[in-house]
């Protein structure tokens, strides 16, 4: 007699593993005018609600391959699919989250997350109610008129990410959306996704410096050589969800994740130089 699996995580294990991949890379080559190559010969795929990073020297081409997924920017060769199409212009269902939060500066907060309801074709008879929902789940409910100025580095974010979430993506493209921030805000801002991402359980491409920041969230952590980018290595996080961004940096296991992808990234740091 076959067990009746109930666990949520073990669940959703069982959905990565068999799930066809909700973006296919394949043998992408990228260049900059013809002149600079940025990627070479590079295939990755992102599994169905997976949290997968992606870290590397400066300029290996990461951010390069958001702009590909999501349709900004065109491979000199190889191919891109979102669920099994060639991405040709921007496929739907693609969300991208900025370094810098972008907000409209003459709105308000609330109507810088109905610009993400819009865009969803969110009804607007409900759209007010949905507001207040999403300012709730990242602890806005008081600054719903306040406008982007008057908000910290670290509220922007969370407008933005609220923004995304209105918008309700299927996939998440996240091109280091903390990375401005300070060490302890940047923390709760990952705990925050985290949280957010463990409800909805949406794939994820982000893209970070920090390795620590990309072990303690992710599924998978792809390490990117020097330019022309390609894939180095690949390591499957295997620490216990749900996680705690904070709680789950003091395992060995996870301080053993953080040296081998150091080890990697500064292998092609020296190389480069």
């Amino acid at each position: 007699m076959n067990a009746i699996v109930s666990d949520p995580e073990l669940l959703r294990q069982a959905a990565l593993n068999s799930a066809e991949p909700a973006v296919e890379i394949k043998n992408v080559a990228m260049d900059y005018g013809g002149t600079v190559l940025a990627l070479a010969d590079v295939s990755l795929n992102l599994k169905e609600g997976e949290f997968l990073s992606i870290v590397g020297p400066s300029g290996c081409g990461k951010s390069t391959l958001l702009k590909l997924i999501s349709g900004l920017a065109e491979a000199a060769s190889g191919e891109v699919l979102v669920r099994g199409k060639p991405v040709r212009g921007t496929p739907p269902g693609i969300g991208f989250m900025f370094q810098r939060d972008v907000l409209l500066p003459w709105a308000n907060v609330r109507e810088n997350i109905a610009v993400g309801l819009e865009c969803a074709g969110y009804p607007v008879n409900d759209r007010e109610k949905r507001i207040d929902e999403l300012l709730a789940l990242i602890g806005l409910e008081q600054f719903g008129a306040y406008y982007p100025r008057a908000l910290s580095g670290g509220m922007r974010q969370r407008v933005a990410l609220c923004r995304l979430l209105a918008y309700s993506p299927d996939i998440y493209l996240m091109d280091e959306p903390f990375g401005a921030l300070d060490a302890q805000t940047k923390l709760l801002m990952g705990q925050e996704l985290l949280s957010i991402w463990s409800r909805f359980r949406k794939g994820v491409v982000f893209v970070t410096h920090d390795i620590e920041e990309a072990v303690s969230m992710s599924d998978r952590v792809v390490v990117m050589t020097g330019r022309p980018g390609r894939i180095k290595s690949e390591y499957q996080i295997d620490l216990p969800r749900p996680r705690d961004s904070r709680n789950v940096r003091k395992l060995p296991a996870f301080h053993r994740y953080v040296d081998a992808i150091w080890n990697d990234i500064m292998t092609e740091s020296v190389r480069a130089a």
